[in-house]
Order: structure tokens, then C-alpha cells, then sequence
């Protein structure tokens, strides 16, 4: 497996970089957008991680914004400082699985990694993601169906849905619901509360209930 890192703190590319190899994959670090940008282009790589704010022509969404358009479909994950919710929604918009908030462990980055790589989130070779129970769910429509019939949902609920397949295969934790949907803080019980509307959209529910720490579709 190999791995590429825009990164231009030295000390926590190399950190990565090490740790990374230490578990298993290859791993080349760039500092320049157009130095990583052209490496895609002569190799391929299972997984970008791309610092946001980063030397170079582009920044990191901007450069996996052009990658998208070249039909590169690599998975990729951002590590930045940036917080905001419209940075997040940027990132997700110009193609990406992932967000790392630095500081971070590297046990995290570990995990991170491997999540991804496992599922591939969403590419632009995969538009339809098949669900349990013969359900759909179209990742360009945002379009849920059973048996090819349309589900409707409102806005919420499809938002939930669509982190909860992003990360199937995984629990998606309240703190990752409330940073990733409402970008605050809110009480789990609203997110329960949100959870069971759209469960309650499904004749057959796919989602499950992890006590305690939060939901997962049940493959």
C-alpha cells in the first residue's frame, strides 16, 4: 500500500512518514502542491493525506478539487488546523473522505487510515451504494430507494444518512455527528432524537444503535 503526504511541518511529516512505514506502507512526503500534484500523475497511490495550507499553487482542496476533475479517484484524507464548518464542507466537496484535526495521535491517524483504505468512502467510480434489506442510496442524487422506489427525506435526515454510509463499516460517534452535521457542540439526546426520524423513514432499519458511543449501518 502506498501513501502520499502533503505535509510542510517537518517534524510532523516526519513523524508520520516513520510511523506510517512502521506499520506497513510505502509513504512518500512532498511540502509542494505541484510536487505531490505531478507524483499522482507518475505512480498510484491508495491514499493522499493533504494538508490543507501548504506551499505551492494550490492548497490542499484545490489540489484534490483538480485531481477529481482529472478522474484521479484516490481516496484522501485532510490534516489541517482549520475548524470551521465551511472548511469542512469544502473539504468533503472537492472529493474528500476524511478530516484529521491536528494535534492529533498517530494511533488515530493509524486507525484513520485504514478506515478509509478498507472503504474507499465515495469515488467518482462508485455511485451507487448497496445497502441491507435490497436498499440504495445514489451518492450523486443523495437519493435513498427500496426496491428502486424513492425514499423520501428531508434535508436532515439525509445529511445523517450520508455520514452514517460514508463510514459504514464503522461507528460514527456523536462527537463525529455534531462536528461533522451541526459543526457545535449539541446534546446527544437531539441527535438521538434526529436519528430515530430517519429510522423511522425505513421499513427495514439498516442502522444500528451502539449504546452509549453511536450508530452504524448494519451490513
Amino acid at each position: 500500500m502506498r501513501i502520499l503526504i502533503l505535509e510542510d511541518e517537518t517534524i510532523l511529516a516526519i513523524s508520520m512518514q516513520e510511523f506510517l512505514e512502521d506499520s506497513g506502507y510505502e509513504v512518500l512526503h512532498y511540502t509542494n502542491s505541484e510536487e505531490a500534484f505531478d507524483s499522482v500523475y507518475e505512480k498510484p497511490f491508495d491514499l493522499l493525506l493533504l494538508d490543507v495550507k501548504v506551499s505551492g499553487e494550490q492548497n490542499g482542496f484545490e489540489l484534490l478539487s483538480s485531481l477529481r476533475k482529472a478522474k484521479i479517484s484516490t481516496p484522501a484524507i485532510f490534516i489541517t488546523s482549520l475548524t470551521d464548518i465551511e472548511d469542512l464542507t469544502e473539504g468533503y466537496a472537492c472529493g474528500g473522505c476524511d478530516y484529521i484535526r491536528k494535534p492529533f495521535d498517530l494511533a488515530e491517524l493509524k486507525l484513520r487510515v485504514e478506515q478509509v483504505i478498507k472503504l474507499h468512502c465515495f469515488n467518482s467510480s462508485e455511485n451507487i451504494i448497496d445497502l441491507s434489506f435490497n436498499y440504495k442510496f445514489d451518492t450523486k442524487s443523495l437519493q435513498l430507494t427500496l426496491n428502486k422506489e424513492p425514499i423520501s427525506l428531508g434535508k436532515m435526515e439525509t445529511k445523517l444518512l450520508e455520514l452514517l454510509i460514508k463510514r459504514r463499516g464503522a461507528v460514527v460517534s456523536y462527537e463525529m455527528f455534531w462536528e461533522e452535521i451541526w459543526g457545535e457542540w449539541i446534546e446527544p439526546t437531539n441527535i438521538r432524537v434526529q436519528v430515530g426520524n430517519l429510522r423511522k423513514k425505513l421499513k427495514y432499519n439498516f442502522i444500528k444503535n451502539i449504546r452509549g458511543v453511536g450508530y452504524t449501518i448494519d451490513l
